[in-house]
């Protein structure tokens, strides 16, 4: 159910080199359970290059 209301992915939009995100969104992570665990996060890069 945790799923099903919390996503498991996201879509960052970059803009020369960085976020492009407005001046009040961030990105966070948050927890369901009461004990840590180890994650791993994968980062994967899709797009074009523009030539200024």
């Amino acid at each position: 159910m945790r799923s099903v209301l919390t996503q498991n992915s996201l879509i960052i939009p970059v803009r020369e080199g960085r976020a492009a995100l407005g001046g009040w969104q961030g990105v966070f992570l948050f927890e369901h359970r009461v004990r840590p665990i180890s994650r791993r996060v994968l980062v994967s890069f899709q797009g074009v290059m523009e030539e200024g």
